[in-house]
């Protein structure tokens, strides 16, 4: 998300910690782990601190928070997720939840398509 602010491309950070794009790429992801010197050294590039990186994550989470944290991960590792993270918290609370709804919709139609599913057709 901070690189995609700063108008950054994967390359020009990846080049600024000595690493390709494609391992900025994994990085992003969460393929791979991020090394400490690495990590330090995209803050810097980023304009910002290593606890950035880490800002809102709980000291410890079991159960259903690490699902939680898969789920957001996982939607952040997206070019959707990063877009929508940004303009959701723009738009008044009523639209906020409308879009929720929409989305828990089309997620249940998904699975009225799968095999198994709860088709009414």
């Amino acid at each position: 998300m901070r690189r995609k602010s700063m108008g950054l491309s994967q390359t020009q950070l990846a080049d600024s910690v000595g690493i390709t794009f494609q391992q900025l790429q994994k990085y992003e992801r969460g393929a791979n782990r991020v090394s400490a010197s690495k990590l330090y050294g995209m803050a810097v590039t980023l304009q910002t601190s290593v606890a950035w990186f880490f800002e809102g994550m709980p000291p410890e989470v079991d159960g259903d928070g690490d699902k939680r944290i898969e789920a957001v991960r996982r939607f952040m590792a997206t070019e959707e997720g990063v877009e929508l993270a940004s303009l959701v918290p723009q738009l008044p609370p009523a639209q906020r939840r409308q879009i929720l709804a929409l989305a828990k919709t089309l997620c249940a139609e998904d699975d009225d398509d799968q095999p198994g599913g709860t088709s009414k057709a």
